[in-house]
């Protein structure tokens, strides 16, 4: 199978909003369709080991913002590629909360969804949820950004950027998306993370302690 295929499918990209009884978070998810109408559901699909997916299953609701193309790197780096359990990821975002106590951003994007959980399935890496939209709002007059236009303008190029060499060894590769961790010096330029599916260039190096 080449995986590259699925690159032609199309993709947009977003931020989930959820909470539980301790803190409100978000992670940032491109699997998001309309599935149904009349009551109009959608399914969206988290990363298991995400916090974010243990707190839709826990409160059953989240807010699902589509970012449009004035959305910066910084910020989808920051919902992205860190962990909400260690992380607080609204503190330096302003953001209000929607009916069911989900956060959303207040800019960067152009719609916003809440909605309720109906269903939920285990996928193996994932979880895809069945949700019932709630309520919906347009947020600016801005595209909808892509997961390809975030590919060719937003995300940096690999290298744009040289790694501060810290003079250790290295022993491994950490997905920054999911934490998978790679054990050994050298990561195939074509490796894929065995658990999100994300690529070489999104996997950090682990040093000798």
């Amino acid at each position: 199978m080449d995986p590259k295929a699925l690159f032609s499918l199309s993709y947009g990209v977003f931020i989930l909003g959820s909470h539980d009884n301790t803190k409100i978070n978000a992670c940032v998810t491109n699997t998001c369709m309309q599935v149904a109408a009349n009551p109009t559901r959608i399914a969206i699909t988290v990363i298991n080991q995400n916090y974010t997916c243990g707190q839709i299953k826990e409160c059953g609701t989240f807010a699902l913002s589509v970012l449009d193309k004035s959305v910066t790197f910084p910020t989808i780096e920051h919902f992205g590629f860190h962990s909400g359990r260690d992380t607080d990821k609204f503190a330096s975002f302003p953001y209000s909360l929607d009916a069911n106590g989900n956060p959303y951003l207040n800019d960067q994007i152009c719609a916003l969804f809440t909605c309720k959980v109906i269903s939920s399935t285990d996928l193996g890496t994932h979880t895809l949820f069945v949700a019932e939209i709630e309520d919906s709002k347009v947020m600016s007059d801005k595209a909808p950004l892509t997961y390809a236009d975030y590919h060719k303008d937003i995300k940096p190029k690999p290298g744009a950027e040289k790694m501060e060499d810290s003079g250790k060894k290295i022993v491994g590769w950490r997905c920054k998306i999911c934490g998978y961790e790679y054990e050994g010096a050298e990561l195939p330029s074509d490796f894929e993370c065995p658990i999100c599916g994300h690529p070489a260039e999104d996997f950090e190096p682990i040093y000798e302690s």
